[in-house]
């Protein structure tokens, strides 16, 4: 989102480097989400409307994973690893978080998205929740979803040798996303047996993958299953097709700056993305307007672009340290909110000083307990994932 630097071993050396940058941008997608939330509860004057400021957060992470997940892999050259590591990365807090949600349930009752019965478990099981049509305990688990989706698609491309030199692939995602727009008022599958089935494609194609045996096919059965759910299955396609075409412009925009690539297809793509509302027939969101949208699509890629211009000079050290634990305080921040909320009462129309008051409570909650989480969840599951990559990770072709 996302929101998981791929380098975990970064994590624990937050002066500035030559990836700092990223970790600048991922604390300033985290700011942006915390900010849209914080602004919406308690804090309603300040929130922007001319541009959705947690989508834009969302919309700059997922360009820097497009940028830095295909990369990593392909220099690393070893499927099996990079799946140890993002189990490891991802997991042990994303199922923290869900138990503390579990918890708090009786004061804070659960989405009505969520289904009450398994299959809820098994959706979260994959993180495929928003792929196969349900919702995540928190809302911001959404893009978990996708994040997933470009994990396992990435992989099947790189086990079939695919690195899409010409940057075509965002172009041909758009356009998908936005004849899916122009046909599709919703999912054309849905119902609990696509959690189900999405879990054991899932734990069987993982099976494959961590136990060293045939792994390009369970990469690539994976990969085939996460499409086929982005575009069938997902609650809203063309905006399943959309985001994963924004992941990669993040890469193409990668190759190009590596020589490997061409720039144009990342302005097609983007000018796909931006004019897909104006026909989707899905589209009755505030911030998908086409206004809204088209601003916050040039709010993110000119931030993204303005980082990397300047990505040689030294970049704010409270930006990166609040990349390195963006991933907490993307998880963690709503728990808080969602409890002071409920103690504070309706805050919409209480007086400034205490509004103001509410905003700093739960920011000197939210980035000491992020801290914390990412102190002694974070780092000690992913120096165990980095342990157990080195000792049955391997190339590809020792592995497949």
């Amino acid at each position: 989102m996302v929101i998981a630097p791929p380098d975990a071993r970064r994590v624990t050396q937050p002066t500035p480097s030559r990836l700092a940058w990223l970790d600048a941008l991922r604390g300033i997608g985290a700011l942006a989400v915390v900010g849209e939330h914080l602004t919406t509860w308690a804090m309603p004057w300040l929130r922007p409307t001319a541009f959705n400021l947690g989508i834009y957060g969302v919309l700059v992470f997922f360009l820097v994973s497009g940028y830095i997940i295909p990369h990593s892999l392909e220099r690393h050259g070893d499927v099996r690893a990079f799946w140890i590591g993002r189990v490891f990365r991802l997991y042990p807090l994303y199922l923290a978080v869900i138990g503390l949600v579990a918890v708090l349930s009786p004061w804070i009752p659960l989405r009505p998205e969520v289904p009450r019965d398994a299959s809820a478990v098994a959706a979260h099981a994959t993180m495929l929740m928003d792929v196969v049509g349900m919702g995540g305990v928190l809302n911001t688990m959404w893009t978990l979803s996708y994040e997933m989706v470009f994990y396992l698609l990435t992989a099947a491309l790189f086990v079939v040798g695919v690195r899409d030199g010409q940057g075509l692939l965002p172009v041909v995602l758009a356009l998908i996303g936005a004849v899916a727009g122009l046909v599709l008022s919703g999912a054309p599958l849905s119902g609990p047996w696509l959690a189900w089935a999405s879990l054991a494609v899932f734990a069987v194609g993982m099976a494959c993958v961590l136990s060293g045996r045939a792994v390009r096919v369970g990469v690539v059965v994976l990969g085939v299953m996460a499409l086929a759910l982005l575009l069938m299955s997902s609650r809203v396609p063309w905006f399943g097709a959309a985001v994963l075409a924004v992941m990669f412009v993040g890469t193409a925009v990668h190759r190009w700056e590596r020589g490997q690539g061409r720039l144009w297809p990342v302005a097609i793509a983007a000018v796909l993305v931006a004019s897909t509302p104006v026909w989707a027939l899905n589209a009755g969101w505030w911030w998908v307007r086409p206004q809204v949208w088209s601003l916050t699509i040039v709010l993110a890629g000119v931030t993204f672009a303005g980082a990397m211009a300047l990505r040689a000079r030294r970049v704010p050290a409270v930006l990166v340290r609040l990349g390195v634990i963006s991933y907490s305080l993307y998880l963690v921040h709503l728990p808080v909110l969602l409890v002071v909320m409920y103690l504070v009462g309706e805050m919409r129309w209480a007086p400034l000083p205490a509004q103001i008051g509410v905003g700093a409570v739960v920011l000197g909650v939210v980035v000491p307990l992020s801290w914390l989480s990412h102190r002694f969840l974070e780092q000690p599951m992913q120096q165990l994932g980095r342990r157990l990559a080195d000792r049955y990770g391997g190339p590809l072709r020792t592995t497949a």
